[in-house]
């Protein structure tokens, strides 16, 4: 499969805008659609389109044209689909029917990655590394959206002769991520207070949990392969395969810093649920197309305190 006409659903989120400048460097046609204005990267088309909107993202498809079909947009915290559950579910559950919809219609020999999250699988005991044939176990009503949309994309698939790739994709970190997640909320409060904006004190939610962690541009070299040389049908975790305590991950961004910091825990910052432990299998995703997560934690950890630290007026 040649990546040459590229749709990317979500192209100004986090990891779209990644796949983005490494497909325009490539000299990928590209188009995205969402929304809203289209990001500020170069692209050969833009579709205002709402994943809720049946209608509006059937057109987006049938006017792309394209080979590729990139399913990245979605309601990706877990901590906020407690506060907005019918919405998350809404979002990524009939979000994908609908873009597989438009596909089975207006594209039916795209080739198609629905990307969805190892939470899925739910806790798993102290030191396994979970498959994918394992039992889905979710937590939360994010990863329970994206159990169904698994499920669904499976299913077209199976029965609707889509040529479809699924990920269960673990936590993932790197420069341009938001602070609805842990990493750069640590990084954004490490930058205000070296610059003197905040008190000495990170506040901090459930640190003592273990995930998986991988660097967005190592994701996003997984995601090229599946499309490239992925089995259709199949499911791919997507993952480092090693296990990080939260605690350590704080250690080492405070070691990184200029100014002493204290850590407090903020009980706002606690979910109602979480998963003390989940940590993936790379085996099958390393087996067909020779993937492996490259990029070490601790460089990852320096660009993001690097990122926050230029957004603080700190310099890098």
């Amino acid at each position: 499969m040649r990546l040459e006409s590229v749709f990317i659903t979500g192209a100004d989120g986090f990891v779209g805008l990644h796949v983005l400048r490494v497909l325009a460097a490539r000299g990928a046609r590209v188009q995205g659609a969402g929304p809203g204005g289209p990001p500020v990267l170069p692209l050969a088309g833009w579709h205002v389109a709402d994943l809720r909107d049946p209608d509006a993202i059937a057109a987006a498809i049938a006017a792309a044209r394209a080979d590729v079909v990139i399913h990245l947009a979605g309601q990706s915290s877990a901590g906020r689909s407690f506060e907005i559950p019918e919405e998350t579910f809404t979002i990524n559950t009939v979000g994908t029917w609908n873009l597989l919809e438009a596909v089975r219609r207006g594209a039916p020999r795209a080739r198609v990655l629905i990307v969805g999250t190892g939470e899925v699988y739910g806790p798993q005991p102290e030191g396994t590394r979970v498959t994918e044939d394992a039992p889905f176990a979710p937590v939360s009503p994010y990863a329970l959206s994206k159990a169904a949309a698994d499920a669904l994309a499976e299913s077209h698939g199976r029965r609707g002769g889509l040529d479809v790739i699924r990920t269960r994709s673990f936590a993932h970190i790197g420069p341009g991520q938001t602070t609805r997640f842990v990493v750069p909320t640590f990084a954004e409060q490490i930058a205000a207070i070296e610059a003197g904006r905040s008190e000495p004190v990170l506040h901090v939610g459930n640190l003592d949990v273990t995930r998986d962690l991988t660097d967005v541009r190592d994701v996003v070299r997984a995601y090229l392969a599946l499309i490239k040389g992925g089995k259709s049908g199949a499911a791919y975790n997507v993952c480092r395969g090693e296990g990080v305590k939260l605690t350590e991950v704080v250690r080492m961004m405070i070691a990184r810093s200029r100014v002493p910091i204290r850590v407090e825990v903020d009980p706002a910052r606690l979910r109602p649920a979480d998963v003390p432990y989940l940590v993936g299998d790379a085996s099958a995703i390393a087996r067909d197309v020779g993937w492996r997560a490259e990029v070490p934690i601790e460089r990852t950890i320096d660009e993001v305190l690097d990122e926050w630290r230029a957004r603080a007026g700190g310099g890098s």
